[in-house]
């Protein structure tokens, strides 16, 4: 019999992980059953004390079906006296119930008041901040080891983004940077890598994530996509031996601001037509050919252009069935906008340690779901990738340099 003391990431890798936010659900729900039958009893299980009234006397099982699966439950007995949850009760709405202790908690952070309110208004006598706070710390468990598991293998792709989140430091209210990491590996397949906190602006910052990829197995990255950030671009060339792409869409955004809102169809269709290239020889003489005609008129954009040929053409270098997936952060930007999502709920978290816990439990949930889906490049065209790049990457350090 599993013992219901067991911590949430012992219990949910007994059970084998199939699916973590069934599990997960499972998990909190018995452990609420347990704080709440202990409020009864007076005592925790094992526990002297003189306030205890009655003893424990086993369990029965209780099926509850939701929308995340049928949950398993196990339901305390007591020897003298009954306990049953109030979200289980005939003509209640265990969904509901479900939901909001759950999903709720996660999407608020898994804030203390908010759980207890929760709780209560479930029909429970409350939970205290102690047990709150052991159901927080078993769920950061789970996060951090898999945020902080071992990446083995080569990861020829790498994509950074960040995400901006209000905290309260220090008695003020600031910004702070969740940098997200994601790879797509030899195999094709794309998993989260990691998730850094702190300002995007600090190159020291940047180079210790970095490093930290690094340390944990980082290996293979022939190109690096992300937005123009000095700080980052300098880490990326004291940690890894690759080119850098920056993303296209960022730079759309920065060479539209040189231009009047009257012109921004016309001067980004000149420009789109530098991407409908076929070839890198192209694509660059067709890039250059766009600058001069736009440098009369709008010369800070076509000296824009100058600065930046090389970096935002660094995917033409690569095969041409992975250039729409390389060229921009766009594949982190649906997760980043279901972070705000949740997050906006939220509006200003207490501490990092809540921007951890709910940051990575999304994180954990969409790496889980990208498992499931088809390779994210084909391994036909990620197979000898190395042999087409390594040429390519020879001459685009030789044009950094």
């Amino acid at each position: 019999m599993t013992d219901e003391s067991m911590p949430l990431l012992e219990l949910l890798q007994k059970r084998g992980g199939g699916d973590f936010l069934k599990e997960l659900a499972e998990a909190v729900l018995q452990r609420l059953m347990e704080f709440e039958a202990e409020g009864l009893i007076g005592a925790g299980r094992w526990e002297r004390s003189d306030a205890r009234t009655t003893q424990r006397n086993g369990y029965r099982d209780r099926a509850l079906d939701t929308r995340l699966g049928t949950l398993e439950l196990r339901i305390p007995k007591l020897r003298h006296g009954s306990y049953f949850p109030a979200f289980l009760e005939p003509r209640k709405t265990a969904e509901r119930a479900l939901v909001a202790v759950v999903q709720e908690a996660w999407i608020l952070g898994i804030s203390t008041r908010k759980v207890d309110d929760l709780a209560q208004a479930m029909g429970m006598s409350g939970i205290s901040k102690s047990q709150v706070s052991k159901l927080c710390a078993e769920i950061d468990e789970r996060v951090l080891v898999f945020l902080n598991r071992r990446i083995e293998g080569e990861w020829p792709y790498l994509w950074l983004d960040a995400t901006y989140l209000k905290v309260r430091e220090g008695g003020r209210i600031v910004a702070i940077a969740a940098i997200i990491a994601s790879g797509v590996n030899a195999d094709g397949r794309r998993e989260i890598l990691g998730l850094g906190l702190g300002p995007s602006e600090a190159a020291t910052f940047w180079l210790g994530f970095l490093r930290g990829l690094q340390q944990r197995g980082l290996a293979g990255v022939k190109l690096v996509i992300s937005d123009a950030h000095e700080g980052l671009k300098a880490a990326i060339a004291q940690v890894f031996q690759a080119s850098w792409q920056r993303c296209r869409v960022h730079f759309m955004r920065n060479a539209l601001a040189y231009v009047g809102k009257g012109q921004h169809s016309m001067v980004a269709a000149a420009i789109r037509t530098v991407f409908a290239q076929d070839t890198a020889p192209a694509a660059h003489q067709q890039w250059r050919h766009v600058a001069d005609q736009l440098r009369s008129r709008w010369p800070k954009l076509a000296h824009l252009m100058d600065q930046a040929e090389h970096d935002v053409l660094a995917f033409m270098q690569f095969p041409s069935p992975h250039r729409p997936k390389l060229h921009s952060t766009n594949p982190l930007e649906r997760l980043n906008k279901e972070i705000k999502r949740r997050s906006a709920v939220v509006g200003i978290f207490p501490n990092e340690a809540s921007i951890l816990r709910l940051v990575g439990a999304i994180l954990l949930e969409q790496n889980d779901e990208w498992q499931l889906q088809h390779r994210y490049m084909t391994l036909e065209t990620m197979t000898g990738l190395a042999d087409e790049t390594g040429g390519m990457l020879q001459i685009l350090a030789a044009q950094a340099a």
